[in-house]
């Protein structure tokens, strides 16, 4: 039998973030999509970076974070390589780390306006 996770999508969604804010990642945003009536995922959280270095940095930062307080790596990852769109995929939270340019093109907020939005400043 395959052992509980004792976390919520919620904690998940804080340790996320905190890593994100911790890497420099601009405009945070969640989306939560869990009165939508979409089942793609609870929670999408969307972010960018300005170069693709900080769009690499940032989704590595992320799992190893998840990894080390959460013992918890993404289901899937894609983009990481060309870091233009970062995308990790924990099954209820789907990460999106975008290229300034790539975020503004795709507008990946808007798709999802009918969620309830986030927006997370900096901690310093």
């Amino acid at each position: 039998m395959a052992k509980k996770k004792d976390y919520t999508s919620d904690k998940l969604a804080k340790v996320i973030v905190e890593a994100i804010q911790e890497k420099k990642g601009e405009d945070i945003v969640s989306l939560d999509l869990r009165k939508t009536g979409s089942s793609v995922a609870d929670i999408f959280i969307v972010c960018h970076g300005t170069s693709t270095t900080q769009v690499e940095a940032i989704a590595s930062f992320v799992e190893d974070e998840t990894r080390k307080k959460l013992k918890e790596k993404p289901w899937k990852r894609e983009g990481i390589q060309n870091a233009q769109w970062a995308i990790l995929d924990y099954v209820n939270i789907v990460v999106h780390v975008f290229l300034n340019e790539t975020r503004e093109y795709y507008k990946i907020e808007e798709l999802w306006g009918d969620a309830k939005q986030t927006k997370h400043e900096y901690k310093k």
